[in-house]
């Protein structure tokens, strides 16, 4: 399914609701045999960490920890008295707080100079679109996609819980859902055995960073604020398998709102929010929809899905309609991220998932 010219290493796996379908792998990882890809290798799912952050909040939501209504500032020392710092969870959650989409936050580090993570804090704080000079109105601003927001949402977690991203993502997300050993952080990763150095697949070569990134997080914000941790925007790697098996679990808990049961995990009530559709785009509560033409998603998925993206070669599709999760991860940045072919590629692979698999 993937050319090598889309991606030196490739997996895409499909699973059902409730269960693991099928996995397979095909490709070599950057230039070297001994390496080649399958289904347990583990890949930089970049801004796929978007999906884990909103539900983490969920689940937070769920406990009584915040509410989606909660500012920022109540949670963030350092946004208080801004224009960002009056939005809510949701509206960062939902790119909606009249945020730019990027700031080179990491940019002391290219100079030689010390980064200083409260000076980062500020620049992401204030980096306001300039139309966007008011409090945010109810439903926010016109939608935007923009790192700063997930940036800013995930250190306002640790404050809140007074740990470490990785750990609060693991404690809510993937330790109930049992993917402590596919989906992680790279500090806790290592930390936990997998033989996380030899199963993960290189990203970009990187003179700044002294040559091929391997096993460090790819985005440059997110390597900046923290190194083998966690950001909100990026730093989450994965199997193929455990992206599936969080798919499947997004898919149970939509679906409970018809079949009228709870969940010990995550309320569809809760859920609702982050998947509710809204006006301006496709863009959801850390997660995107389908867009009506030419989805990342391909042809055949069902109008109602919603997965996320990641610049590294990333992405997942949950089609509640088809019950069904679409996993497709590569390192399309590997040597390079001047590589648009994963554009093409996407669509086609879902769609061959559609085809071969019904």
């Amino acid at each position: 399914m993937i050319q090598p010219q889309v991606a030196p290493a490739a997996v895409v796996a499909l699973a059902w609701a409730g269960a693991a379908g099928f996995e397979f792998a095909q490709g070599a990882a950057f230039k070297d045999e001994r390496c080649s890809a399958d289904a347990r290798a583990f890949f930089d799912l970049a801004s796929v960490t978007k999906s884990f952050l909103a539900v983490t909040v969920a689940r937070l939501v769920q406990r009584g920890r915040l509410s989606f209504d909660t500012p920022l500032q109540d949670l963030l020392p350092e946004a208080r008295g801004s224009l960002t710092g009056s939005a809510s969870v949701l509206l960062l959650l939902s790119h909606r707080a009249g945020l730019v989409a990027h700031r080179d936050l990491f940019a002391p580090l290219l100079a030689g100079a010390p980064f200083e993570q409260a000076a980062a804090i500020r620049a992401a704080v204030h980096g306001r679109r300039p139309e966007c000079h008011g409090p945010a109105p109810a439903s926010g601003y016109p939608p935007l996609y923009s790192d700063l927001g997930f940036a800013l949402l995930g250190l306002a977690i640790e404050r809140l819980e007074q740990l470490p991203l990785d750990q609060v993502v693991d404690r809510e997300v993937c330790a109930p859902l049992e993917l402590e050993l596919e989906v992680g952080s790279a500090r806790m990763l290592r930390a936990r055995g997998t033989g996380f150095a030899a199963r993960c697949m290189p990203t970009e070569t990187v003179p700044s960073r002294g040559g091929e990134v391997r096993g460090l997080v790819h985005d440059e914000n997110a390597w900046a604020l923290s190194g083998h941790g966690l950001s909100g925007h990026a730093g989450l790697f994965g199997t193929a398998l455990g992206l599936a098996r969080f798919g499947a679990a997004l898919l149970e808990a939509e679906a409970q709102a018809a079949q009228r049961r709870p969940s010990a995990w995550l309320d569809s009530s809760i859920l609702a929010p982050l998947l509710e559709e809204r006006p301006g785009g496709t863009l959801r509560a850390g997660f995107d929809g389908k867009s009506a033409d030419q989805s990342s998603a391909g042809t055949l998925a069902g109008r109602r899905s919603f997965g996320h993206l990641g610049f590294t070669g990333t992405s997942f599709w949950c089609d509640p309609d088809g019950a069904r999760v679409l996993v497709l991860l590569t390192n399309r940045v590997c040597p390079t991220r001047n590589n648009p072919r994963i554009r093409a590629a996407r669509p086609a692979v879902n769609d061959a998932l559609y085809v071969y698999y019904p």
